[in-house]
């Protein structure tokens, strides 16, 4: 079976192409298809052995926010005459590929589009309204050409059927097998007096929000991830906040293991950095909504805050007590998350809406 995948842009590292990879693992042959690609920003990409751009790429300078008006152009016009099976991996325009009427067609939604349906979850730049229209009119009939449509997330699923009028079954993103074997034979540690933070420095990201609560406490905090906003999130903190940038699955795996607790302050599709955190036996102190929802319960393996605010943060904080979670009993169901269940999943998928 011929197969390809395709992914809206490659242009960044997080949660998302962490998904990518894990499915390209499934189809090592698979070609991607993408509309641009910038090798600087996303070097992971070098172990795809075609990657195919659209007219797009030209202009990858710009971003993909600013070329979003185009992006349905840039994938109806790919072929996949050649293909018996696509996997589009998307949050915007791939899943509105064209496609043979013999040649199935899988979407993985990581979410319905952010900045047409969810604009509180999106603070990048807004689009004129006409375009804001065309682009929502466009999404929802590109959404009706999947075969199946396969969410990450309960509330990825519920998003869909509320937006796009159609049902799906979910299929949750895998954990790299380096964060689940990690703490395996370890002998319990002391852990260090630092709270953690791992994301992508963007404004949706709401870690300008966990700043002020740490800069009022003056507890130690340790951010991990980069982005747009890393200048301006340095000049918001105080002493006691420390940026390390990017750092290696290695080091971030030690970090989660010394930490207090994970801060996770945004709303998420899904959230594999708690996931990363509770394989470590890490609590992890969150924002109550979307996917955290669905991984975190509370008492046994963190705890929420609401409503989202520095102020309603700071006083979870103080009400949190590590002891509360050095137990046995700590909640965690890693063959959940393996690679294994991943993979099994979409070979019933395959079986059932492609093979038969």
């Amino acid at each position: 079976m011929r197969v390809a995948l395709v992914y809206d842009w490659l242009d960044s590292w997080g949660g998302a192409e962490r998904l990518l990879l894990s499915l390209a693992e499934i189809f090592p042959q698979a070609p991607i298809y993408t509309s641009l690609y910038r090798p600087k920003k996303a070097d992971f990409a070098k172990i795809f052995p075609k990657i195919e751009t659209s007219f797009l790429q030209k202009f990858s300078f710009l971003g993909h926010r600013l070329l979003a008006p185009l992006m349905p152009l840039a994938f109806e016009n790919f072929n996949f005459d050649d293909f018996d099976l696509i996997i589009s991996i998307t949050s915007f325009a791939a899943k509105g590929i064209i496609t043979k009427p013999d040649t199935k067609h899988l979407c993985y939604l990581l979410t319905p589009t952010r900045f047409l349906w969810f604009p509180h979850l999106y603070q990048g730049q807004k689009i004129p309204r006409p375009i804001e229209n065309y682009l929502k009119s466009w999404d929802k009939i590109a959404a009706q050409r999947p075969d199946k449509i396969i969410a990450i997330s309960q509330t990825v699923q519920e998003r869909c059927q509320k937006i796009y009028k159609r049902d799906c079954p979910v299929i949750y993103p895998p954990l790299d097998k380096k964060f689940l074997s990690s703490n395996k034979n370890k002998k319990k540690k002391e852990r260090a007096d630092f709270f953690l933070i791992v994301s992508r420095l963007e404004r949706q990201k709401k870690v300008d929000l966990a700043i002020r609560a740490f800069n009022d406490l003056g507890w130690p905090l340790i951010i991990i991830g980069a982005g747009s906003q890393k200048k301006k999130l340095e000049k918001l903190a105080k002493k006691n906040i420390k940026f390390l940038g990017r750092v290696s699955d290695q080091e971030l795996i030690k970090y989660y293991q010394q930490a207090q607790a994970l801060i996770f302050p945004q709303e998420e599709d899904f959230g594999l950095v708690i996931l990363e955190a509770l394989a470590q036996k890490t609590p992890v102190i969150a924002y109550r909504a979307g996917g955290a929802t669905e991984t975190i319960q509370e008492g046994e393996n963190g705890l929420f805050f609401y409503p989202q605010s520095s102020a309603i943060l700071k006083k979870t904080l103080l009400k949190y007590h590590k002891n509360d979670y050095n137990k046995n009993n700590f909640r965690f169901e890693p063959d959940k998350f393996s690679q294994e269940s991943f993979i099994s999943s979409w070979q019933k998928i395959i079986k059932n809406y492609v093979e038969s």
